[in-house]
């Protein structure tokens, strides 16, 4: 899907990072800090890929998990993860050098501005998700 088209989208594999304690995503051995930076390789190859500009204004987040079984954590936990790794608003109070050029990836300002999202799971052999991530129109909104 083309940037100019409203939207970005890409696959990764393993589990998304989980937002489930207080200590940040980005910090320095974070035990999803494998995840978070398989999030952010995937995300700026899409970026490139789809031409997406970072989003200013309302962004819509689809997570799909693909799985043998249930997931290891509920869906809120998913998407606070992936929702906090693409936004490009980090306390300054983070050291991301740990990540060098991955630290200023981003598809939207701040994850505020998420205002709908879609969220499934589906059966699969091997653990994996995909991402998309659009900007909301005027005539998406309903009347």
């Amino acid at each position: 899907m083309s940037g100019s088209s409203g939207g970005v989208e890409f696959e990764v594999l393993g589990w998304p990072p989980k937002k489930n304690e207080a200590k940040s995503l980005f910090a320095a051995g974070h035990v999803h800090a494998d995840g978070v930076r398989a999030l952010l390789e995937a995300a700026r190859d899409a970026i490139r890929w789809d031409e997406w500009s970072l989003a200013t204004g309302e962004v819509v987040l689809e997570l799909t998990i693909r799985c043998p079984d249930r997931p290891d954590g509920d869906a809120t936990n998913f998407l606070g993860g992936v929702a906090d790794v693409l936004q490009t608003m980090v306390s300054p109070n983070v050291d991301m050098t740990h990540l060098a050029d991955l630290a200023t990836v981003g598809l939207y300002l701040d994850d505020k501005q998420i205002s709908r999202i879609t969220y499934r799971e589906l059966p699969a052999a091997e653990v994996s998700y995909r991402v998309r991530v659009s900007t909301l129109r005027q005539q998406d909104l309903p009347e």
